[in-house]
């Protein structure tokens, strides 16, 4: 159906709301969010008003005589992101995904109001400002890349890492959960991947039906959570030095995986949770596409994402500032690697080889066996996933 001047919309019931820059619409039906500018929000106002689209191009062209006005291209995009209802009286056939209601709507808003309000989102900052003063005035509990080898068996050790990981993960992805909860709109735990490894993601698109300001304490509830469990495991670290080896190490696992997972944090060349904090409060909401197609003429491995990616007047600044902070991010992960990885991998496979050639046990023999069987299955799997991409 080809469109002229002269058609009519009639669009979906939208909510418009606000933001930084421009305006977040959201479509009920489908559950899906849209940013669009000022000159936008007041062609759909027209739309609603009966108007045919020549009459609001006409009556905007006048409005903002710098701007390109088509209405002809905006109706196009607005029936492309399903937002069109019908045109000229007649319904158009569209495949609408109805969006579940969400997930874990049986807990209590007054609960996440307990874990997440005005005083504690104040808690959980001094509860940063205690965990580094501990470890500053500490400095033995600082995270070294041995803690997580607290038993003699390989095997046993990374088995032990993995669960303490996955607890972490569910803790920190149950901080989200509830702190979206407090402002009563669903969540959705999902499952995603990360290179070869399953991961837990815990869907935010509700979110954009609140402030910029409190969106912000849901990006950071997961990291908030994890503060206390660092304050709990180094506290009894500090009150009881000489305890119990094994749930001493345990305890340094835990704080050895939230520190690495931190510093992830800051690693901007992912979508991280504080991307998504940035991304909020500078408005720009293609901050990574913007950012890669920038640096995509200096860095030739960026040429892949090299597409057109809308920017708006006034964001160049703000993606050239993030470009930095995207390198930035690549070297810190390279830091990682050098200090914690690497060394980690070199004590595992020089223990695992000496027990292979020079085992004094069968146990540790077949451990050594276990272990390379599993490095060979991860790699395969790793390999393949590459293939699949």
């Amino acid at each position: 159906m080809k469109l002229t001047l002269l058609a009519q919309f009639t669009l979906y019931p939208l909510t418009i709301q606000k933001d930084k820059k421009n305006y977040i619409v959201e479509e009920p039906v489908s559950g899906d969010f849209f940013e669009m500018p000022v000159i936008c929000i007041e062609a759909i106002e027209r739309i609603n008003k009966g108007q045919t689209l020549g009459e609001i191009e006409k009556e905007l062209q006048k409005k903002y005589p710098n701007e390109n006005v088509d209405m002809i291209e905006f109706g196009e995009q607005l029936i492309e992101l399903g937002l069109v209802e019908k045109i000229d009286g007649e319904s158009i056939i569209q495949k609408k995904e109805i969006q579940a209601s969400g997930g874990f709507t049986w807990l209590p808003p007054s609960v996440g109001r307990f874990f997440f309000n005005g005083i504690m989102n104040k808690i959980y900052v001094i509860l940063v400002l205690i965990n580094l003063s501990l470890i500053m005035w500490n400095p033995g509990l600082f995270p070294h890349y041995q803690d997580i080898f607290i038993f003699d068996s390989m095997m046993f050790n990374i088995i032990t890492y993995m669960l303490i990981s996955l607890v972490l993960i569910f803790i920190h992805e149950f901080g989200h959960i509830l702190a979206i909860r407090s402002y009563n709109l669903p969540a959705a735990l999902g499952i995603g991947n990360r290179l070869i490894f399953v991961v837990f993601e815990t869907d935010l698109t509700s979110a954009w039906r609140l402030a910029p300001r409190q969106r912000n304490i849901l990006y950071f509830a997961g990291m908030s959570f994890e503060q206390v469990c660092v304050l709990i495991a180094l506290t009894i670290q500090l009150l009881f030095p000489e305890g119990n080896a094994i749930l001493i190490g345990i305890l340094s696992i835990v704080v050895f995986d939230i520190f690495i997972k931190t510093i992830y944090q800051c690693c901007f060349y992912m979508k991280t949770d504080v991307y998504y904090f940035v991304e909020n409060i500078t408005g720009c909401y293609n901050l990574m596409e913007s950012g890669r197609q920038y640096l995509s003429k200096w860095l030739p491995f960026l040429r892949r994402y090299s597409r057109d990616a809308e920017t708006f007047d006034g964001e160049q600044r703000v993606v050239r500032m993030y470009s930095v902070f995207y390198i930035g991010g690549i070297l810190l992960s390279l830091s990682l690697l050098v200090f914690y990885f690497l060394p980690q991998a070199y004590y595992a496979y020089s223990r695992v080889l000496s027990n292979l050639f020079h085992s004094s046990t069968p146990s540790a023999f077949w451990d050594a066996i276990a272990f390379l069987g599993q490095t060979v299955l991860l790699l395969g799997l790793f390999l393949y996933s590459k293939r699949k991409v």
